[in-house]
């Protein structure tokens, strides 16, 4: 384990907290003291401060990287030069140039790159992406994610050199991904329309951003990503199909709540307070993910396979936050740079009118209080639109 903050102890619940035969044997850290208290509270046999020891360990197969944004580039270059499959935190980078540049490590050395999205392993996201994968919302057409909290737990997030951004870079590569797994992988990202402002605090990156994914078969990813947010932790997801609509609330209102006069202790990631009405999460690991991300992470390196998430994924999201924040500066709609895509590359905009019958499309139909059932059609020749009534069944 790279790391031994906030992140690295949820994984490290998540590697530890159930019956499993994976492991945690090393930790690093920059401080001494902070690796050996890690070492201790998760019976780890080793700690070092020096990330080459930490990798180069002969017990250790698989390295976790939970280090701040700029540090994730040296010590995957690390991790392709002692030839162990590697298993990062997001962002990937903090350029989508700084990302492909760990890709091509990680092929180049024939070690896993594998990207650890938590928010794409949640229970209710791999339930809803199987809903819509087998087709039970029809063909998507929008795509949203919110991510909003009071703002990151350590310091470097909030200096743009070392995390290569604000909340887009931070919150809006899960946004972006979970978009892009409802959309489909295959369709390719094309270009991104964002507004983004430092609305509350005094940083140089942005804390408030909103933006808009075009694909290249017209369906449309959207994000909104704050720091500002007070209450505790917004994640929210919704898919619109031509069939069906999915609405996800992950964690600030899940149908557990608590009210509590203040004498209990930690509540939940990002709570703000411990008294009044709380909304606590039952198993936080487990229903952000971490258990579903580490199981396919490990499965998939036994298996010789390629996990849910991969550093091309990671790629992708960096190149897309790339664009948002060029968009952002100009205001106009900024393409999607990509220099390789792995994709569909005949992906098109696809209409599929509905017909009524012979002569008719249809548009709408519904019920009406009294029982009576409109329809409403659109002649194919003339393009009429015409309202129908239809007596009660």
């Amino acid at each position: 384990m790279l790391g031994s903050g906030f992140i690295a102890r949820f994984y490290a619940d998540a590697l530890s907290g159930q019956r499993r035969k994976d492991t945690l044997h090393i930790v690093y850290s920059r401080s001494e003291e902070r690796a050996q208290k890690f070492a201790a509270e998760y019976r780890l046999p080793y700690h070092t401060t020096s990330i080459e020891e930490a990798v180069n360990h002969p017990e250790v197969e698989v390295v976790v990287i939970a280090l701040s944004n700029d540090l994730h580039l040296p010590a995957v270059e690390a991790c392709a030069k002692a030839g162990k499959h590697v298993l990062c935190t997001k962002p990937l980078g903090r350029s989508g140039a700084e990302a492909k540049q760990m890709l091509e490590l990680v092929e180049k050395a024939g070690i896993m790159g594998g990207y650890l999205e938590d928010l794409c392993y949640t229970p209710k996201f791999l339930k809803s992406l199987d809903i819509v994968q087998s087709g039970g919302l029809g063909r998507v057409l929008w795509a949203k994610s919110r991510e909003a909290h009071p703002g990151p737990h350590s310091d470097w997030f909030w200096n743009k050199e070392q995390s290569g951004g604000g909340a887009i870079v931070d919150l809006g590569c899960h946004c972006i991904e979970i978009s892009r797994n409802f959309i489909g992988k295959n369709i390719k990202p094309v270009e991104v329309m964002c507004w983004a402002a430092t609305q509350v605090h005094p940083i140089e990156a942005e804390d408030n951003a909103i933006g808009m994914v075009k694909y290249a078969n017209g369906a449309i990813g959207q994000f909104e990503v704050s720091w500002c947010f007070r209450g505790g932790m917004d994640l929210r997801d919704e898919v619109m199909g031509t069939e069906g609509t999915i609405w996800l609330n992950n964690f600030l209102r899940t149908g557990f709540e608590v009210f509590s006069a203040g004498k209990g202790g930690y509540v939940a990631e990002k709570a703000e307070s411990n008294t009044g009405w709380l909304f606590p999460v039952g198993d936080e690991a487990h229903e952000l993910g971490y258990s579903h991300m580490f199981t396919d992470m490990f499965e998939c390196i036994e298996a010789g396979k390629q996990p849910g998430e991969t550093f091309y994924d990671g790629y992708v999201v960096n190149a897309i936050i790339d664009a948002a924040y060029i968009s952002a500066k100009s205001g106009i709609w900024e393409p999607v740079q990509l220099e390789e895509w792995r994709g569909d590359t005949d992906t098109g905009t696809t209409l599929a009118y509905t017909s009524y019958d012979a002569q008719y499309y249809l548009i709408k139909e519904e019920v009406l209080p009294d029982g009576q059932k409109k329809i409403i059609l659109k002649d194919k020749n003339t393009g009429e639109v015409i309202r129908k009534d239809l007596e009660p069944a």
